[in-house]
Order: structure tokens, then C-alpha cells, then sequence
């Protein structure tokens, strides 16, 4: 397998403390490589993972392109929305097998459909509808809405609000933060002010996906209301915190790798090489049209420390996965909530169910 990752400039942050690890995602599928081949080796299977990176477009296309020329099939990558489309056009008519670990816009669960690629980290949609069962299970049914400024934090409110209109949340309102101040100095002068409104409000949802202003709005609201989204109460795939269904010998082997505590990405990377290796494991077989076939079917599932088996939407290439939701040190609920019913899974309650997105 090869993982490749294009290097993308990120923009300066106001605190050093979110700044994701460089090796994110791929750390996760080293760590999938080692616990695939403890099992491979009674099966007289072996897994070994290369890793590439690349500065443009264009290299990260001449890469692939590379690998395949010498006989390589599967690929993970870490790419953006636009990259991850040129490649699904370049895989047409070639058996590869190729997993997304790292962009999560719905656009590409939705509209841009993508042929040839597998999705292992979870859809904003998926997200937002996992918060909004949760507000839905707690009677939390009025929203304050606070957005940054970039694209990303965009896509996050447009996904919050399709799942508000979908479990009949109402947004009372909505702030656009756009100040440059110092908020170490200023959240408590500031804030009070932002989120102070004429309606009565039982949450603040922030979408700020660089934290460059989210993790100050707790506490800090004109009136005393939990705060969800991109600070207080997040939706994620996967948490250092979470430690049921076998977590915490996964979390413990990967702090023992990385001397660091693992996310959402990490599991991504992870999801992505256990997917091929458990195929691998069940079929006797690494050709890769024949795992492909076997993934996208019903006859595949996954285990995955999750306290349920997860398995690909056909239509999408989607993980379904339950979301956890967490605070910075507790899981708080896991979404699906209980009694969201569904007539095939109600692990397709979150995000784009066949009816509703346009891949096929």
C-alpha cells in the first residue's frame, strides 16, 4: 500500500495548541500495518506501507501515476477536495483501490460523486447530524449560530443547517465573527457582547474548524448555554478519550508509536489499511479488483472499536461509522442517540442516506 499526502500551507493560527501533527493519518495506517501483519502472520500474509509526499498538485498526480506504472493498486490519500477529484478521473478504468483519510466536505458524498474512492473519515454531515440528534434527544431546539470566516467554516454552518432542518432545530439567529482582537485578553469583554441576542437561545453551535476563536465562546456567552461544534461539545471519529469496546489497547499502542494521543485522521489512516487487510485476510487474496468487489458489497464489515461493525455505503463509498460525541476529557453520548430508526441501519441516519444524495 502507499500512502501519499500533499503538503498544504497552513495559514497562522492565534494558539499553537490545535495545530493538528504533521503525521496525522499516516501514523494511524503504520499502526494498522503492525497490527494487520500480527494476524498475517499465521496466515502466511504480509502488509508493508510506503509513504510519499508531495508540494503540488501535479507531483502528487505524477506519484501516483508513478506507483502504478510499477505495479502499485492501493493508495490512501491525504488530498484535498479538488485533488481528490483529478484522481478519481485519472483512476477510470484502472483497478485501484484508493481510500480518502482527510476531506470530509459533503459536497463529495453528495454531488461530486467520486467512483473510485473510498471514504474513511466521516462527512461534515454526518457531524452536524450527529449533534443535532443529540440537541434533538436533550430538547435543545434553539440554536445561536457562530461562524468564522473561511470557506471550511462555511461548509460547516451549510452542514448544520441541513441537519437542524432535517431533526427540527431552529436557528434563531446568526454571527459571523469577524474581529482580529487578542481574545486571551479580551473573551471576557468581547464574547458577552457577540452572543448576546434578542431571543432566548439553548445552545451556541460554532463553526470555526481552525479554532481561531472557538474555544473561547464557553463560558463566555451572554447567557449561560452550552456551546457544541468546534469547541465544549465536538462530533468526532475518534478521541484519545474514547476507551470502550477495546479502545484503550488501541489508544495504548498508538501513544507507544507516536508519543501521542491519536485522532480522527489517525483513525482514518487506520480504517483505511484494516478495511484492506481484513479483505485481505477473508479472500486469501490481494488482487485488487477482487477487494474492491468485496468492500463495496454487503458481505463486508469491519471491527473497529466502535462497539459496532461499520461497513461502505454502496452509493457513496461512505464509512458508516457512529459518531462520538466528546468533551476535551470525557465521552459524553456516541450518536446514532437511541430510537433514531432507519429500515436498513440506523447508522444511516447520519448523513447522506441513499434517498438523499445523488451518487448512485
Amino acid at each position: 500500500m502507499t500512502y501519499i499526502k500533499l503538503e498544504q500551507h497552513k495559514p497562522p493560527t492565534f494558539s499553537t495548541l490545535f495545530v493538528k501533527p504533521e503525521n496525522s493519518g499516516y501514523l494511524g495506517a503504520k499502526l494498522a500495518v503492525t497490527d494487520s501483519n500480527t494476524t498475517g502472520k499465521f496466515l502466511q500474509q504480509h502488509f508493508k506501507l510506503n509513504y510519499v509526499t508531495a508540494t503540488t498538485a501535479a507531483q502528487f498526480l505524477d506519484y501516483l501515476d508513478s506507483e502504478y506504472l510499477q505495479g502499485q493498486r492501493i493508495f490512501i490519500l491525504e488530498a484535498p477536495l479538488r485533488l481528490l477529484i483529478d484522481v478519481d478521473r485519472w483512476a477510470q478504468k484502472k483497478p485501484v483501490l484508493l481510500f480518502n483519510v482527510s476531506e470530509t466536505a459533503d459536497q463529495l458524498r453528495h454531488e461530486q460523486c467520486l467512483a473510485s474512492v473510498f471514504h474513511t473519515i466521516p462527512s461534515n454531515a454526518m457531524k452536524s447530524d450527529a449533534l443535532a440528534q443529540w440537541l434533538l434527544s436533550r430538547r435543545m431546539n434553539k440554536v445561536l449560530l457562530v461562524q468564522g470566516s473561511k470557506v471550511e467554516d462555511t461548509q460547516l454552518v451549510a452542514s448544520f443547517k441541513r441537519s437542524s432542518k432535517r431533526f427540527g432545530l431552529k436557528v434563531i439567529d446568526e454571527k459571523q465573527w469577524d474581529f482580529n482582537t487578542d481574545l486571551r485578553r479580551s473573551a471576557q469583554q468581547e464574547i458577552p457582547l457577540f452572543t448576546q441576542t434578542i431571543k432566548d437561545y439553548d445552545v451556541v453551535y460554532v463553526a470555526d474548524k481552525s479554532k481561531d476563536f472557538a474555544e473561547f465562546i464557553p463560558f463566555n456567552t451572554y447567557l449561560p448555554r452550552p456551546v457544541i461544534g468546534s469547541a465544549g461539545l465536538e462530533a468526532l471519529a475518534w478521541h484519545k478519550v474514547i476507551e470502550q469496546w477495546g479502545a484503550a489497547q488501541l489508544q495504548s499502542r498508538f501513544i507507544e508509536m507516536a508519543d501521542r494521543g491519536m485522532n480522527e485522521q489517525d483513525f482514518a489512516g487506520y480504517l483505511a489499511v484494516r478495511s484492506v487487510a481484513q479483505s485481505v485476510h477473508k479472500l486469501h487474496s490481494s488482487e485488487s479488483t477482487k477487494l474492491i468487489n468485496y468492500i463495496n458489497s454487503s458481505d463486508f464489515d469491519l471491527a473497529a472499536y466502535k462497539g459496532r461493525k461499520l461497513s461502505f455505503r454502496p452509493w457513496s463509498k461512505q464509512l458508516r461509522m457512529p459518531i462520538a460525541l466528546v468533551q476535551p476529557h470525557a465521552l459524553v453520548s456516541q450518536s446514532p442517540q437511541p430510537g433514531m430508526l432507519h429500515p436498513l441501519t440506523d447508522l444511516d441516519t447520519l448523513g447522506f442516506d441513499a434517498q438523499e444524495s445523488q451518487c448512485k
